[in-house]
């Protein structure tokens, strides 16, 4: 399966998501339900998944966490904000360089839930 195709079954899952429980919940009910959703149709969905990162030749076992990653391909980062900042979109994009590999990114804004698609 595609990043893209993932991709669509993810911004699928989540309008559904959004459809049914509204604006104005914490992240951590987003990301339960919506991994739950992604798990219902099948597809491998990690929920707070630690990433390493290298700096200067050390690795750290935790530089941070993503919040949903689907089938090792897809990262999400799910926010409960009004609006999206140049903050979310550049911590986006670090997320895209120290992840190799995965080359697609869903940054979710539930309070007015746009789907924004990044890619590196």
């Amino acid at each position: 399966m595609t990043e893209n195709e993932i991709g669509k079954i993810v911004v699928d899952c989540a309008v559904q998501l959004h459809t049914e429980l509204g604006p104005g919940l914490l992240e951590t009910v987003y990301e339960k339900t919506l991994a739950h959703d992604l798990k219902s149709r099948g597809m491998k969905a990690n929920q707070q998944v630690s990433i390493p990162i290298r700096y200067r030749g050390i690795t750290f076992d935790e530089g941070f966490r993503a919040d949903i990653i689907v089938e090792d391909k897809v990262i999400l980062e799910l926010k409960s904000v009004e609006s999206t900042s140049k903050a979310h979109k550049k911590q986006v994009l670090t997320y895209l360089k120290l992840l190799k590999g995965i080359k697609l990114e869903v940054t979710g804004r539930w309070e007015q839930f746009i789907i924004v698609l990044m890619r590196e």
